[in-house]
């Protein structure tokens, strides 16, 4: 069957559940994603876009998305548009190309009318010259804008004006358990002290949350803790000048967050992605001579 409802979610927000949390959000905002229905379509009804600017899809750049693929499916689906010849791909060749290199019969894709897309990245970016966005509104409409039409950080940076270390850090927020996100929406705690929040484990966050609305924490006073939970060996090494140095020279060549740990000899450098788009453009860069 060509065209079918997809058994993945009844709409885009609840395929990114993870990265944007609709209930975070009133329900009047022009950036809360809407629901929108997801289909299954044949692979073979779906032509690819002939304006589409990249050319290169070798295998081998493909492969880390076909494994997943292989193991979870596709999460995020495609975005077309009908036309009188068929469903023409607006958004997501790569894994289009994926699916039919495993010979899957159906992929998840919105029907999206052409002018509606772009009406719809025009939106986004209107809103996000609003000077009255909070901190987690920008999140989302960076995040849309690049989970809706493909885009790296650094294209969405570009789009919006903003350096992409800014755009890096507000898109962290997202990590962000939904009360902590709440709180600085409604102003319980600021923006610095949100971004100390999200630098910390995971599994901390929370009750390091409830720490500082205890005690009513300064920004200073919330570092000062923060520092106290960081693992002592990784924030001394994070002063050290030659590693600060390294930490930037390999943010300016890979356009993404990077951290060393260093022990002795030893230690590790942390690369990180945002998007499956942005992980293919890093392994392009980290490995050229095998794409």
């Amino acid at each position: 069957m060509a065209l079918k409802p997809s058994g993945l979610g009844r709409g885009l927000s609840a395929l990114i559940p993870n990265k944007i949390k609709p209930e975070v959000l009133p329900e009047d905002s022009a950036l809360r994603p809407k629901e929108e229905k997801v289909l299954q379509i044949a692979v073979n009804e779906i032509k690819t876009n002939p304006q589409q600017p990249r050319a290169d899809f070798s295998h081998e750049s493909l492969e880390d998305l076909i494994n997943s693929i292989k193991e979870h499916g596709i999460l995020q689906p495609l975005i077309v548009t009908q036309t009188v010849a068929g469903y023409q791909l607006i958004v997501g060749e790569r894994r289009l190309r994926a699916a039919k290199i495993l010979e899957q019969a159906t992929v998840p894709a919105i029907v999206r009318e052409a002018q509606e897309q772009q009406q719809l990245e025009l939106a986004l970016v209107e809103n996000l010259q609003r000077k009255d966005l909070n901190p987690i509104e920008e999140a989302v409409a960076y995040q849309r804008l690049i989970d809706e039409f493909s885009l790296t950080q650094e294209a969405v940076a570009k789009r919006v004006g903003k350096n992409r270390a800014v755009v890096a850090n507000i898109l962290r927020l997202l990590y962000l358990p939904t009360e902590i996100q709440k709180a600085l929406i409604e102003g319980k705690i600021n923006y610095s002290t949100a971004r100390v929040i999200v630098g910390l484990p995971a599994e901390q966050r929370l009750d390091f949350f409830a720490k500082v609305l205890k005690n009513d924490l300064t920004v200073r006073a919330v570092e000062g803790q923060a520092k106290k939970i960081a693992v002592r060996k990784h924030f001394r090494q994070a002063q050290d000048p030659q590693i600060k140095a390294w930490e930037e020279a390999l943010e300016r060549s890979l356009q993404t967050k990077v951290v060393i740990k260093k022990s002795g000899a030893t230690g590790q450098i942390i690369i990180e992605f945002y998007s499956a788009e942005e992980l293919a453009e890093l392994l392009k860069k980290l490995t050229p001579e095998s794409i």
